[in-house]
């Protein structure tokens, strides 16, 4: 009966391990969808491209995101390792969309994204919650080498780690300073779950995606 009790009593105390899906295979882009800047732009070459198992971005094609369509993603971490080839290299993972995005604006005034620009100001750089959220730190590596994002959703919190440095932590619902550029998004409480999107914003530089991976 002892022996009983104590396997049981260390079977509660193992600890649970996290389950990883990578949401991005290196081989193609299954449960991904192009999304554009604005609803109804016509067609055009694909702003990423897949190279030696890598999402890369390509400056010179228009804005087009992706948009992975499979499920609405909260209480999670996004863990998402890159690199840039110039400080002014601009991307984002957009978190919280609540519902199919028709374009890029769409997704950008419903949702949030958390920025990667290693050159702008601290209120637009890496890590932060565009406009909404002003960096903690800016523990961005040189330009070549990797970097490791974490954003975690608990609720209605956003939490992000760069290279394991808190830049953001945000309740979701203390208010932020108003929007102030058109290209801001507009400001309101985002759900608890909802739709990811990679942003491509082409022309400054390439960003190289090695791996995005979804941990529960």
């Amino acid at each position: 009966m002892l022996r009983r009790s104590l396997v049981l009593v260390m079977a509660l105390a193992a600890p649970s391990f996290a389950a990883e899906i990578k949401l991005f295979n290196g081989k193609n882009l299954d449960g991904w969808a192009r999304m554009t800047r604005h609803e109804g732009d016509p067609a055009h070459a694909p702003g990423f491209k897949i190279e030696n198992g890598m999402l890369v971005s390509d400056p010179t094609a228009p804005e087009d995101d992706l948009l992975y369509t499979r499920e609405k993603i909260g209480d999670a971490t996004i863990r998402v390792v890159y690199k840039v080839d110039s400080e002014r290299a601009n991307s984002g993972i957009f978190t919280r969309i609540p519902e199919m995005p028709k374009s890029e604006d769409d997704a950008i005034n419903k949702g949030i994204e958390v920025q990667i620009d290693q050159g702008d100001d601290d209120w637009h750089c890496t890590g932060v919650l565009y406009s909404m959220t002003k960096a903690k730190a800016r523990p961005s590596k040189p330009v070549g080498e990797w970097n490791t994002l974490e954003i975690t959703l608990r609720g209605p919190r956003t939490i992000v780690k760069l290279n394991g440095v808190l830049v953001t932590d945000y309740d979701g619902v203390s208010p932020v300073p108003p929007k102030s550029k058109q290209y801001e998004p507009d400001r309101g409480r985002r759900p608890d779950t909802g739709y990811i999107a990679v942003q491509h914003h082409g022309g400054k530089g390439v960003v190289t995606f090695r791996e995005i991976t979804l941990i529960r």
